[in-house]
């Protein structure tokens, strides 16, 4: 992937080698970690179990105020330097494509860089948790160690990978520009735990469609993709999907459970984005098919 070019957002905020301060809401490293691996194995997000666990020891709810201050603007080291590139070029696209496709001026997210934990405006970020976004702070957070377990623990690695991994998270800040983050959210608070992860995958579906759009993008204007890169980050998405998730780490595929759509359908969306340049081509709420 050609990203040298890329410029680099101001919009990020390094914290890698700082100290999470008081723990994650009164929780310890280990059962972080152990409420990790049980969402991923389970098929529930960790930051509900974590977030539960949480409001039990004492922590609180709603919007936290991070309690950190790392170094602002483009870090100097490759990775950091990449994923800074990465959040400039996604700028880039959205602030042009938005407005046109949405009628909507774009608010670019912030970009957190972390090792191990950190807080976050929704809670404790744990590198466990893998990359995500909160929209009560509109920010990204990421441990990069993260690409190394893609390599290592999916085979899923390349610098384009990595790319749609950032991408997809920025496709959660245009969902929660567009007002449907917070429409999914009402309505899961009303529904059953099985229409609750349907409403989930549909979330995360629609991100990966959102994170093909903006290559789409990227590729018209930068000629940023080489050959193989769409490839890898094919690989990527049939490497996270749910059913091939769960059929590693517990031996069966539980559906109903699904909260980010199986590898064929993360793979089918990510290549709607792609192909068709389209936010209008993403509404997976309105798909007969996933």
């Amino acid at each position: 992937m050609r990203w040298d070019d890329f410029r680099p957002s101001s919009n990020v905020e390094d914290r890698r080698g700082m100290r999470m301060p008081g723990g994650a809401g009164g929780l310890g490293i280990g059962t972080i970690v152990i409420l990790g691996l049980v969402g991923w194995a389970l098929g529930i997000d960790p930051r509900i179990l974590i977030g539960g666990a949480e409001m039990i020891a004492g922590g609180g709810s709603g919007y936290e105020q991070p309690q950190q201050q790392g170094r602002q603007g483009a870090p100097q080291d490759e990775m950091g330097r990449f994923a800074a590139a990465i959040l400039g070029n996604t700028e880039d696209v959205w602030k042009d494509v938005l407005p046109k496709q949405a009628n909507r001026q774009y608010q670019p997210p912030k970009l957190v860089l972390f090792s191990e934990g950190t807080r976050s405006g929704c809670g404790a970020a744990q590198s466990a948790m893998g990359p995500f976004y909160c929209p009560l702070d509109q920010t990204v957070y990421i441990d990069l160690t993260f690409f190394q377990d893609m390599q290592r623990k999916f085979r899923a690695g390349g610098e384009f990978a990595y790319a749609y991994v950032l991408a997809h998270e920025v496709g959660h800040h245009i969902e929660n520009q567009l007002g449907i983050l917070p429409r999914v959210q009402a309505r899961q608070r009303e529904v059953g735990q099985s229409e609750g992860n349907l409403l989930s995958v549909r979330v995360e579906l629609m991100a990966d469609c959102l994170a093909g759009v903006w290559a789409h993008h990227s590729q018209a204007r930068w000629q940023s993709l080489e050959p193989g890169d769409v490839e890898q980050a094919v690989a990527a998405a049939e490497a996270i999907g749910d059913d091939r998730l769960q059929r590693k780490t517990q031996g069966q595929v539980v559906p109903d459970s699904f909260t980010h759509g199986s590898s064929a359908q993360r793979v089918r969306w990510l290549t709607t984005g792609l192909k068709e340049g389209s936010i209008q081509a993403c509404d997976t709420f309105r798909a007969s098919r996933l």
